[in-house]
């Protein structure tokens, strides 16, 4: 589910230890292509919490693996690849409780989202054996028509309780790239902003999807290395800064409309991104031909 990761000032902090990653492979050399990205600048519609009819100007659409591609729009297939996803933490307890993070004999959690289980990806085998699960998906999300996917929670070795590490995910993104490449797929890194140095050319992302990086001050840091197809996601609940300071949390989407909004999409979301005829239904997007205005 999307944002409030980790904890308030973790993920800055982790932003000043941008220590590189060793992974077994030294470059990513990418297949004959014969995938498509996300529009640059296309207006984004961030739809997870539910579908429904996105407005004419939308151009991409974010939908749940288990939800059907929205008629006429580039559509992104979202896909839990690295934890539980909500309400299915006891399938993964029955069918693969060794694919699942322990520390002190207990199942380790995203403590922001408590339903959804780390998954363990710390070794070769164990990275093998989640893509038996996870690759499937992949596969499905192309056969229902997806232009991409968007594998979520990279930086769950943050949450791990020091039962990850971020070699061990990097390489199981390296997976996760291949097996949606394979399937005609773009993919996406979500977040983690201490790998975008190597997202593109160790990794083999295509474009980013990043949430709150106005909040964090690490946009700059997506844009380096996915130029225009960064697509940006702010919500409606962050009252404070990255210092802790209280906050308009519409002041960050509008610092962002300003920043960058003529060069990337830039959306304002509820934390729920519920579905638009629901209570509490929040979507603004920049509005390109007024820097930081902005309309619903």
């Amino acid at each position: 589910m999307p944002g409030l990761r980790y904890g308030n000032f973790a993920r800055f902090g982790a932003l000043l230890l941008m220590a590189p990653i060793v992974s077994a492979a030294i470059g990513y050399s990418a297949p004959a292509r014969t995938f498509s990205k996300p529009p640059a600048n296309g207006r984004l519609d961030y739809q997870l919490g539910g579908a429904y009819p996105p407005v004419a100007d939308v151009a991409i659409v974010i939908r749940d693996r288990l939800e059907k591609p929205a008629a006429g729009k580039y559509n992104i297939c979202y896909v839990n690849a690295f934890q539980s996803q909500p309400g299915d933490a006891g399938w993964w307890r029955k069918n693969h409780p060794d694919l699942l993070v322990k520390k002190d004999g207990q199942y380790v959690v995203d403590p922001n989202w408590p339903d959804e289980h780390i998954l363990d990806t710390s070794t070769s085998a164990k990275r093998a054996a989640l893509m038996d699960v996870v690759g499937p998906w992949i596969d499905k999300c192309a056969s229902d028509g997806f232009k991409a996917i968007e594998p979520d929670n990279l930086d769950s070795w943050m949450r791990s309780k020091g039962g990850l590490t971020r070699a061990a995910n990097v390489a199981f993104a390296e997976l996760l790239v291949q097996r949606a490449h394979k399937a005609d797929l773009a993919i996406a890194q979500k977040n983690a902003a201490e790998l975008a140095g190597i997202g593109a050319s160790q990794i083999g992302f295509d474009f980013a999807i990043v949430e709150e990086c106005q909040v964090w001050s690490e946009c700059h840091v997506y844009t380096k290395a996915y130029g225009n197809q960064v697509y940006e996601i702010e919500y409606d609940d962050n009252d404070k800064d990255s210092n802790g300071n209280a906050a308009d949390p519409v002041s960050f989407f509008n610092a962002a409309c300003r920043a960058r909004g003529s060069t990337i999409s830039v959306i304002y979301r509820d934390r729920d991104v519920v579905p638009a005829d629901a209570s509490g239904y929040v979507y603004k997007a920049c509005n390109v031909y007024g820097a930081g205005a902005a309309s619903d």
